[in-house]
């Protein structure tokens, strides 16, 4: 959360992604969750896109390059934005103790935009609730309870003075994690396995490049992305409002 004020990580990362394919086409749902994974480890916007650079000039001095073939995913990047992050804390940790500078006086998200965030998940999640309510009754009951959550979250929009945004996102973040065992405890067995198949042929070619500790979180935030789909919930965090 060092750089919350990137409350648009995400769309950051995908247009630059963009740029450098030198296409505008859809980020697939295995790019998605190695986004999350940066986010959630509190990768700095910055390392991602010098990390991103880097991967492109390696590619381009590849044989893969030298044949037409063309850097498709993310995942081909997640060495050298890893490698790039590392640098950043290095370089951190270089420069010794700093004199505190004041913080930007200016949130990120005004109230309006934050209770309007608010209302259109909490009709979504009693929308999906609805949908539940006659074939999965205690996913549906589940479902519902974390929209009276987020309802309970409301009051924090109005607290007088600055607004905690890193205590109302560590909230959210909870409620997501809390819905999600619900979601997948609950998801019909087939449902799990078509995901678990999808996911193993997308990270086949890259499993060879990425530790167990990198491949189990990047299968959790695909499992989770996934999962949220299929019951048409929105994504909680502050990360998803733009």
């Amino acid at each position: 959360m060092a750089e919350f004020n990137y409350f648009n990580y995400f769309t950051e990362i995908e247009e630059y992604f963009w740029q450098k394919r030198g296409a505008h086409l859809l980020v697939s749902p295995l790019d998605w969750a190695i986004v999350e994974t940066w986010q959630k480890a509190g990768i700095p916007l910055s390392a991602v896109l010098k990390g991103i650079d880097r991967a492109f000039e390696n590619f381009a001095r590849s044989r893969r390059a030298a044949g037409g073939r063309q850097l498709k995913t993310l995942a081909y990047c997640v060495d050298a934005v890893l490698d790039a992050a590392e640098e950043v804390k290095e370089t951190a940790a270089g420069a010794g103790p700093s004199a505190a500078r004041k913080q930007e006086t200016a949130e990120p998200f005004s109230r309006e935009e934050l209770r309007s965030f608010f209302s259109r998940n909490a009709e979504r999640i009693s929308n999906a609730a609805s949908v539940l309510h006659a074939k999965q009754p205690e996913l549906a009951k589940r479902v519902e309870e974390s929209r009276l959550r987020l309802d309970e979250m409301l009051p924090l929009i109005d607290t007088p003075g600055a607004l905690d945004l890193e205590d109302l996102e560590r909230r959210l973040t909870v409620l997501e994690e809390k819905l999600t065992a619900g979601l997948t405890a609950n998801a019909p067995e087939e449902f799990m396995i078509e995901i678990k198949r999808e996911m193993d042929h997308q990270l086949a070619p890259y499993r060879l490049r990425m530790t167990s500790a990198q491949l189990s979180q990047l299968e959790r935030q695909y499992m989770q992305k996934r999962l949220w789909e299929r019951y048409n919930l929105p994504r909680l965090s502050l990360f998803y409002l733009t």
